[in-house]
């Protein structure tokens, strides 16, 4: 089979309250050696994120910015950016974090891999992966979800949770993004589910996940407990539907 070549990638950062560290996670990711362009979701961050983002668009055509009335959560954002990237024809789409936590240095290794699948998780589970600086509490609960996930649905990603990762737009448009109403770590978990169950091959990359330097993490416990229900939930549909196979599909495993 003959790998394809991406012609357009977009990389969707959801941003509130990233005015510290947004400038060099726009210069890192316009620098790495890989072409992409970059929208920014900005949810009516009050720290003046969302009017900084417009500056820079005004400087760089690669930058775009969409905002939005007020903090509607991780997936609300990433379905509305998503879905921008999708109705402009972008081949890849990317989520990635706003507080430097994701390496923008690794972008390059996230999107040749969606040359031969058709999601891409960076992930801190699988060898060579690492994480710095976390508590052990907040590991052992990061580690702890994604054991309950493969247990409770069989999905063999090790790193389900993870919010770096690369899409091929055919898989966006047959798991129904603009139907999904999952929010922080749900919304992670849901989209690798239905695309591993969709037929759709997916594949973990290592990255080296720092926490975040600046700001405040957006992880609560509603967050948590919203996602140990819904995984319950999603285990119950049933197992993969093997063999199921869609145009642009790189194929299953």
């Amino acid at each position: 089979m003959t790998p394809r070549t991406p012609s357009r990638v977009l990389v969707v950062v959801p941003t509130y309250n990233e005015r510290e560290t947004l400038p060099e996670v726009i210069a890192r990711t316009l620098a790495a050696p890989v072409d992409v362009d970059l929208l920014i979701v900005d949810d009516g961050s009050p720290d003046g994120t969302g009017e900084l983002a417009d500056e820079a668009a005004a400087r760089d055509e690669r930058i775009s910015v969409l905002h939005r009335p007020g903090k509607g959560g991780l997936g609300a954002a990433y379905r509305a950016g998503l879905g921008w990237g999708l109705e402009r024809g972008y081949d890849v789409l990317v989520e990635m974090d706003a507080d430097l936590s994701h390496d923008p240095g690794q972008l390059p290794a996230l999107v040749a891999a969606t040359e031969r699948s058709d999601l891409v998780i960076g992930s801190r589970y699988v060898p060579g992966g690492h994480i710095e600086n976390w508590p052990r509490r907040r590991l052992a609960l990061s580690a702890g979800g994604n054991r309950y996930v493969r247990m409770v649905t069989g999905m063999p990603v090790r790193d389900a949770t993870s919010g770096y990762r690369a899409y091929r737009a055919p898989v966006l448009e047959a798991i129904g993004l603009a139907d999904l109403r999952s929010d922080g770590y749900s919304f992670q978990l849901e989209t690798a589910l239905l695309t591993w169950r969709e037929g759709f091959l997916v594949e973990e990359v290592p990255i080296t996940f720092v926490e975040r330097r600046a700001g405040a993490s957006k992880i609560s416990r509603g967050i948590v407990v919203e996602a140990v229900w819904r995984v319950l939930l999603w285990g119950l549909r049933g197992p993969r539907r093997a063999g199921r196979r869609h145009p642009g599909s790189v194929g299953g495993r």
